[in-house]
């Protein structure tokens, strides 16, 4: 059975600097903590978080929309690659991101939930409050 992910999340930075860090390829790494092949170019292949996931940048809206196909390396062979759409909207208190991931297999559905938070909310943020405070941050 397949089920459809969906996370809002709020982070301290404009909605264009997080468009523009999530599809650079030094900053990408920096927040994931792993090397990253990534484009804004729609049809290009991706890869993130060392290599764990995969897909193709489908679709973008500068500074606004990000769509993907998405799989993850411990998928089956025979799960069909996700669908990651991802919106950047301004907030009061930075930006809101609006995460809907369709497709996403039932037996991986908590660890790809858990995932999110762990390869990219936490770091996402530490990595803003670093470059905030103007601590040294490093662009692998």
């Amino acid at each position: 059975m397949l089920k459809t992910l969906q996370i809002s999340v709020t982070l301290p930075a404009p909605p264009e600097t997080l468009y523009d860090m999530y599809l650079n390829q030094k900053h990408h790494a920096a927040i994931t903590g792993g090397p990253v092949v990534i484009s804004r170019t729609p049809g290009t292949r991706f890869r993130a978080v060392g290599g764990m996931i995969s897909g193709r940048t489908l679709q973008v809206v500068p500074k606004r929309l990000i769509v993907q196909s998405w799989r993850a390396k411990d998928w089956k062979h025979e799960d069909l690659d996700s669908t990651l759409i991802i919106i950047f909207s301004p907030d009061k208190d930075g930006c809101r991101i609006e995460l809907t991931q369709v497709n996403v297999p039932e037996h991986v559905y908590e660890n790809v939930r858990e995932d999110w938070e762990k390869y990219y909310w936490k770091p996402w943020r530490d990595y803003l409050m670093k470059k905030e405070s103007g601590a040294e941050v490093k662009a692998a």
